[in-house]
């Protein structure tokens, strides 16, 4: 390959991954959370290694929203039905929770949309400024790259269960079982 054509290669992939969207801060994430009822997780799994499903059995065990799933490839997903889109919901759902890969990002954001949902959420590792947009033009408030399990929990005080905001800062090792 040429130094030319090198260049040009790494010009196009620095525009790629450069981020010039701005996204919500943590007073207005925490807004959005508080005004939603329903969640919508779209790309949910029953596969307990996958992200979503670890994200929707906190939900269902530890919020106060409504969760419906979002699979057509499943039936039910912790003993609750899956939907096979945004439209197929029995409810317009107020936020929806994306697990999807980039490529189907923009369709999802067109899907919530034209469900006439409030917010379109893209977790952890999720960006897409197209797709961002296409939300926000529409009136939807817009989250990416955040999981909503970590925010709700930082939120309301629940990340000390994983170890976090113990509201103890301390240098010395603690004791375990009484031993010094």
């Amino acid at each position: 390959m040429t130094e030319t054509a090198q260049q040009t290669q790494q010009t196009q992939q620095t525009q790629q991954t450069q981020r010039t969207w701005q996204g919500p801060s943590a007073p207005e994430r925490l807004g959005i959370l508080r005004r939603a009822r329903s969640i919508a997780i779209v790309g949910a799994s029953a596969n307990p290694a996958r992200a979503s499903y670890f994200v929707a059995t906190y939900l269902l065990s530890s919020s106060p929203y409504d969760v419906y799933f979002v699979n057509p490839r499943a039936e039910t997903i912790l003993g609750r039905p899956a939907y096979d889109s945004l439209a197929d919901l029995p409810v317009v759902p107020d936020l929806v929770d994306v697990f999807r890969k980039d490529a189907d990002l923009p369709g999802v954001a067109q899907e919530a949309v034209d469900a006439g949902a409030a917010a379109l959420w893209l977790q952890l590792g999720s960006w897409n400024e197209e797709a961002a947009a296409l939300a926000e033009g529409a009136g939807l408030d817009v989250v990416m790259d955040r999981c909503v399990k970590i925010e709700h929990a930082r939120f309301h005080g629940g990340l000390h269960l994983a170890g976090f905001n113990t509201g103890e800062i301390s240098s010395k090792k603690q004791r375990v079982s009484g031993r010094r």
